[in-house]
């Protein structure tokens, strides 16, 4: 059996009935909305929406694209993407940690025994942004996580205005990060994943 297969938060969602040929026979189309872990071949697509993303604001990227290929190839079990019509519109992409707080080796590593996943980096396509889907796709991660056993919690830096909307998904911040990128100093912010036994129980995990 498919991890996805076994995860009700990465099944497809379809939003609308396949289209019929003038002849009356149904003809394939893609999902209007579906969420699925990333893959390298998706390499080039995350990276393009993340320059956009993150260029314009602070000057550099959180992963460039063999930082982005190396985590895909590594863990891509703890990606996530958002593809409507089969087109990649969000995306987040982590990778484990194993230390209480983040320091400037988690950049680059994933720690296969860590128990945390420390969450590099989410963004939108600029076409989609304003509509609440980094906010959904957080969600929808969260609750993966939750059906991954050894999942305990899950880490982020983020630049100080970025922190309210961190905290509506639930994180809390734990103060200034140790890690440094140039000038850009961060907030080191937490949200747990265990803890909630009830959801499990219920969530098909």
């Amino acid at each position: 059996m498919s991890t996805l297969s076994t995860l009700p938060f990465l099944k497809p969602i379809h939003l609308r009935s396949p289209r019929s040929s003038p002849g009356g026979q149904r003809r394939h189309t893609l999902p209007a909305s579906e969420f699925r872990c990333l893959s390298p071949e998706d390499a080039v697509s995350v990276f393009e929406i993340e320059r956009e993303a993150f260029i314009s604001v602070s000057g550099d990227c959180p992963l460039h694209l063999d930082e982005i290929r190396h985590f895909l190839n590594l863990c891509p079990e703890l990606s996530l993407g958002w593809f409507e019509e089969g087109r990649l519109v969000a995306f987040i992409i982590g990778s484990l940690w194993d230390q209480d707080r983040l320091s400037q080796a988690a950049l680059t590593l994933h720690k296969p025994r860590g128990t945390a996943v420390h969450i590099h980096v989410l963004a939108v396509h600029r076409t989609f942004r304003q509509q609440g889907k980094g906010s959904i796709l957080m969600w929808r991660y969260l609750q993966y996580l939750r059906c991954l056993p050894f999942a305990r919690r899950a880490l982020l830096m983020c630049e100080e205005f970025l922190v309210p909307f961190y905290q509506k998904c639930g994180f809390e911040a734990l103060g200034p990060c140790e890690v440094t990128v140039g000038e850009l100093a961060f907030i080191e912010m937490q949200h747990p994943v265990r803890g909630h036994a009830f959801m499990r129980r219920n969530s098909g995990c």
